[in-house]
This record gives C-alpha cells, structure tokens and sequence, in this order.
C-alpha cells in the first residue's frame, strides 16, 4: 500500500476497533487520531455526515466513514483478502457481518443501563442473538477458530469488539449466558486472542472502557473497583 491512512476514533469506540483490526489484519500502516467526543472539531463534522466515528482519511484528500464502508474498501485495496473466495460464502459473511448491529445493540444497551434492574433486564435479551450465532458457527462447516476456518476473515473483525466488551462486562456481573453456548465461547476466546485485534486498541483497553463507564455514569461503573477513588478524585 502506497496510501497514507488516517483512523479518526473514540478511545473506546467498538466500530472503530473493527476498522483497525482490519487495518491490522492486513498490515496496513496508519496513524490514528482520537475525537473527543463532547467537542468535535469543524474539519472532522465536515467528513463525517452523522458526526460520528470511524472516518478513515485517505491520503489527506479522501475520506470514508461507516465502519462497514471502510472494511469492503480495505479488502478491495490491500491483500491478503480477508473474505472467502466463494461468492456464496462471501455472500453469507457478508448477511452475518449485517447482523453483528443485532449483537451490539443487545451488548452496548446492557453495559449501559442507569440500575440493576434494567442491566438485568437487558442482558436477558443478549442470549438470542448469542443462540443464532452459536448456531451459525455449528453449520459453518469447519473446525474453527475464526469464523469461516483457520484464517481470520471480515466477519470476525465485525464481531470481535462486541464479544470483547461482552467479556468486560461479564468479569465485572457474571452473566452466566456464554457459557450455554460452547461454540460461541470458543470463537470469542480465538477472536480476543488473535494478533490484530490485541494490537487494535489503546492499551488498557479494559481500564478504559471501565473509565468510561464511571464517566457515563452508568450503573455497571459502580462496580469497578476504586469507582468511589475514581470520582473523587
């Protein structure tokens, strides 16, 4: 790749990390540029239509937003291809990718709920998509660890930030959810392992989202321990 590449992000943002960890997969050299998202520059709210996170720039002159936009222009860009070389297969990846909106949804609405009983609540409906997707990998047809076999591909790049965050949250309240579903444990263990998304975050990715969590205000935030230290100080 002869392009320059630029990642504007949140420091925490799960649709950003999806990018870099396909900017990762590929080897692909970028800077990366973190928004402060209560005061978003002009020159940023002029690339991003719906003034929000991932815009990748391109060469200082071009820029992409929407994570999904910016993984189909990477893997048409640079190599090695990331999605499978059967159009049928890549068909499918491509329907499970538009699923992991269902995932998040699910995950990102538990983690921040404001009391016990709506965290609750919440996380009761994480098992459904959990169910499907658990059911989609035991029909794939290969023996793991990613998605479509040895190689990590487009979907799991999709998937793996909010299987990640589903993991913070279940070490700060067990859930007690993954565990039914083995074949899902097994892809999340292989995702958060895998080299591109462990270099796909700030460090202390955990601490941070934790932080955010206490900033938010959110109930989940009570939990962490030092949140008394924390917002005192």
């Amino acid at each position: 790749m002869t392009a320059e590449f630029r990642l504007c992000s949140f420091k925490t943002c799960p649709w950003v990390q999806r990018a870099a960890i396909v900017l990762r997969a590929k080897e692909i050299a970028y800077e990366i540029e973190y928004i402060d998202r209560d005061n978003r520059p002009a020159w940023f709210l002029a690339i991003s239509p719906h003034t929000k996170v991932p815009v990748l720039q391109i060469d200082g002159k071009d820029a992409l937003f929407e994570s999904n936009a910016i993984a189909e222009y990477l893997e048409e860009v640079a190599a090695p291809r990331l999605h499978p070389e059967d159009p049928l297969q890549r068909a499918r990846n491509r329907a499970w990718t538009d699923y992991v909106t269902t995932l998040a949804s699910a995950v990102s609405t538990t983690a921040y709920a404001d009391s016990e009983e709506e965290f609750t609540a919440r996380a009761a409906r994480i098992a459904e998509p959990f169910g499907k997707l658990d059911e989609a990998l035991g029909k794939r047809g290969n023996a793991g660890p990613y998605f479509n076999g040895p190689k990590l591909s487009l979907v799991d790049a999709a998937y793996a930030p909010f299987l990640q965050r589903y993991t913070f949250m279940d070490r700060l309240r067990p859930l007690g959810i993954i565990e039914r579903y083995p074949r899902l444990a097994a892809w999340r263990d292989a995702l958060i392992a895998a080299p591109a998304v462990r270099a796909s975050t700030v460090p202390e990715i955990e601490a941070a989202w934790q932080e955010n969590l206490i900033a938010r205000g959110r109930w989940l935030g009570t939990l962490v321990s030092g949140t008394a230290a924390t917002a005192a100080a």
